[in-house]
């Protein structure tokens, strides 16, 4: 459908830039020969590939300050519907992502059952749809400045949760952090995530409550750009903003650690903050410097779509079989792309990945077709 919503360019680009950036480190040619700055800190620490799920909530943030002005025509009714809505959804999508095509392959790449009961309850875009949902109910209700309140109150609660229930002494582990406590008692084994090689969640429940954050932040900064972000004076206190909240990421990490799966409150603030400096120079380069950002700006009008899409369709590279051992993901990069190298091969089958998907996107734009639900 047609989005009737006012459009703002340089969000628009933010968001493709976001997207673009996800594909690409979602899906290397091959995970051992990727370059470190396309992997995500093991644990502790920060890498640019971290940024990019918390940039993505950040432009949830700033989409939902361009249609709160829809919802202050709309009935309580309508908008509470709305907001329910659109969480159920996008969080339906993506757990149907996850159990897609809803059948597995055994070792003779045979297909077998795919049973409900192993299924990951959790993810990317059902945080997305958590952080939506919450964060939009706190913006309608409470309104920016008790909604920015109750997002920092959600950051102090995590840390004591993080430091009342993990084990002792090993409160920001992987195996003694409380929020896995919470998911296998609420969840059990079978619906967590398994690729840190147990059974762990990075998209856990608890760790949800401080992601909100991200997407108030991007609210109130999409709100913000809207009125004064074109002007010089605007955009240097955006900047002065994105650095003011680097350096106190930095003191807050020296006590409680830079960490991506954990959600860490230094983590938010460090994200937040970056997402501010890059927003800054996207609308310089977009608003100021009048030049043109057609690229990022195809797949930003239809992020989700672009995105299932990226994901459904590495899905099926997996599982199609050109020999006994090999995929149709492995063989292209074996037969074409490693020519380059192993490192550049797999960087490459990323980005050849990604204009595969960018087409879509462009072809959608051309024909005016903007999906949002």
């Amino acid at each position: 459908m047609t989005n009737t919503v006012e459009r703002f360019t340089a969000l628009d680009v933010f968001r493709g830039m976001t997207i673009c950036f996800m594909i690409i480190v979602n899906t290397p040619g091959n995970g051992a020969t990727t370059w470190s700055p396309l992997h995500h800190a093991h644990w502790d620490g920060f890498t640019p590939t971290d940024l990019v799920f918390p940039s993505f909530l950040f432009a949830v943030g700033n989409a939902i300050s361009f249609v709160m002005k829809q919802w202050e025509t709309f009935s309580q009714q309508k908008v509470l519907l709305k907001i329910f809505k659109r969480t159920a959804i996008i969080f339906l999508l993506g757990y149907l992502m996850y159990w897609f095509p809803f059948f597995d392959l055994d070792e003779n790449h045979h297909i077998v059952s795919f049973p409900i009961q192993q299924t990951r309850i959790l993810g990317v875009l059902q945080r997305i749809a958590l952080c939506y949902g919450i964060a939009s109910l706190l913006i309608y209700y409470f309104k920016e400045k008790i909604a920015v309140v109750i997002s920092v109150a959600l950051l102090f609660l995590y840390w004591i949760l993080l430091y009342t229930f993990g084990d002792a002494g090993n409160e920001l582990t992987m195996t003694g952090n409380a929020g896995l406590k919470f998911d296998l008692w609420l969840m059990g084994e079978n619906h967590l995530y398994h690729g840190e090689g147990i059974a762990f969640d990075p998209e856990g429940w608890l760790s949800t409550l401080p992601a909100v954050a991200n997407v108030v932040g991007g609210f109130v900064v999409g709100k913000y750009v809207q009125s004064k972000g074109k002007t010089f004076e605007g955009l240097t206190k955006l900047l002065l903003t994105g650095f003011g909240l680097l350096v106190i990421a930095y003191f807050w990490n020296l006590v409680f650690p830079v960490n991506k799966k954990l959600w860490t409150n230094s983590f938010v603030v460090l994200t937040l903050g970056l997402d501010c400096v890059i927003l800054a120079f996207v609308i310089y380069w977009i608003d100021f410097k009048k030049k043109k950002g057609w690229f990022f700006e195809v797949p930003g009008k239809n992020p989700l779509i672009v995105y299932l899409l990226s994901e459904l369709l590495a899905t099926i590279f997996g599982m199609i079989y050109i020999h006994d051992n090999q995929n149709l993901h492995e063989w292209l990069y074996e037969n074409i792309f490693s020519m380059a190298g192993a490192y550049l091969g797999s960087f490459l089958f990323a980005v050849a990945y990604m204009l595969l998907c960018w087409s879509v996107g462009y072809w959608m734009d051309k024909k005016k077709i903007y999906i949002r639900v």
